[in-house]
């Protein structure tokens, strides 16, 4: 007896300590699975430079990402209506379908199976406001099925934005000096024209910097993300109508002679009408013919 209870303790015990080292493997695997939801939830996130309300810096923010989707076309859709949710807009997408394979294998005398290898991809470039391109990045994540790249670059312009601004503010200063000089020396017609050439150098160069300056500032303002979305290739078949093979619908020999037959009754119908609609040429005939005969024997 005390041999079997101690048997009977140790298998318990044993059991206790299997039962405990499962769950406790099983909380690890849902831990697991949980840490690689969240990391793919924000696997196309990023907050590197995210500017501060106070700061004097200005970034140029711009993302580039390839990733594979389960269904393009509905990716697309989603991915556009997530950018006019946050303000952005689509500048650029290119959705095309690329046969890779196609064959065609003869099932009956009148239907051929069309078999299509196709892949669907998208390259969308998308401009959305700087400061909700985290967010939008966020939101990218649920049509994520496998993230192959992603690229985000920070570039911070805030000196070259004061450098335009300083040149723009000299070139406007000289502008001023050459027309005061017009206005106050200039007399002669030559020394005028090569004064106003100089103040219209001047005016282009204060326009360019102002473009610059614009062009930056709208740059800092809305990021360019660029998109290029693909799927699994998909595999299409359909039967359709063979064509080619007219000798599948021509009928059979009994058929034809059958045909043959009522087409030559149908001719000899058609002779027997004719030859009665002459039937008074053929009795003024028949008439001439005995009275030709009885006046030849008299």
């Amino acid at each position: 007896m005390k041999h079997l209870s101690k048997l009977s303790l140790a298998l318990l015990l044993l059991g206790i300590a299997f039962a405990c080292k499962q769950a406790e493997a099983e909380d690890n695997t849902a831990t697991e699975m949980n840490v690689a939801a969240d990391t793919t939830a924000v696997s196309t996130s990023s907050n590197a430079a995210v500017e501060k309300k106070e700061s004097n810096r200005k970034f140029v923010r711009t993302a580039d990402l390839k990733f594979k989707v389960k269904n393009v076309a509905k990716s697309t859709y989603a991915i556009e209506s997530i950018v006019s949710k946050h303000g952005g807009f689509v500048t650029f997408t290119d959705l095309k379908s690329t046969v890779n394979e196609h064959d065609e294998t003869q099932v009956s005398q009148d239907s051929i199976l069309e078999t299509t290898k196709y892949t669907v991809d998208n390259t969308i470039t998308l401009r959305v406001p700087n400061t909700q391109l985290d967010t939008v990045l966020t939101s990218l994540a649920k049509e994520v099925d496998f993230l192959d790249s992603r690229l985000i670059k920070a570039d911070d312009v805030a000196l070259q934005l004061l450098s335009n601004k300083l040149a723009q503010k000299r070139l406007t200063k000289s502008q001023q000096r050459l027309e005061k000089g017009i206005d106050s020396k200039g007399k002669k017609i030559n020394d005028i024209t090569n004064a106003e050439d100089k103040v219209l150098d001047r005016e282009t160069e204060s326009d360019e910097q102002i473009i610059k300056n614009l062009s930056l500032e709208d740059q800092v303002n809305f990021s360019t993300v660029t998109l290029y979305l693909y799927q699994r290739e998909t595999v299409k078949k359909e039967l359709v109508f063979n064509e080619k093979n007219s000798n599948a619908y021509r009928p059979h020999i009994g058929l034809q002679i059958w045909d043959s037959l009522k087409t030559g009754w149908f001719m000899l119908e058609g002779i027997i009408a004719f030859v009665t609609q002459l039937w008074a040429l053929i009795l003024i005939g028949g008439l001439g013919y005995l009275g030709y005969k009885r006046f030849i024997k008299k």
